[in-house]
């Protein structure tokens, strides 16, 4: 379930206070295929509930990034240093 203002705010932001920057590469599975894009996580945020979230950018989809609950049945983390 979204936020309530992300459910009426696309834009909506948590407070910069609370939002932890990251830089993670990730695969992220498109809705309702089975089609797997790069994409980056650049800022986590938990939810009052506890849920993370992250700030998600697909790569080479001329989207401008957004927040998304993390999921890791859609949302890959992939490896940033060594083998």
């Amino acid at each position: 379930m979204l936020p309530p203002q992300l459910q009426t705010e696309p834009a909506w932001s948590p407070p910069e206070q609370d939002v932890r920057h990251a830089y993670q590469p990730v695969e992220v599975r498109l809705d309702d295929t089975d089609t797997w894009i790069l994409g980056r996580i650049n800022a986590w945020w938990h939810s009052p509930e506890g849920d993370p979230w992250c700030r998600l950018r697909l790569l080479g989809a001329g989207t401008d990034p957004a927040w998304r609950r993390y999921d890791p049945e859609q949302i890959l983390l992939l490896p940033t240093h060594g083998t």
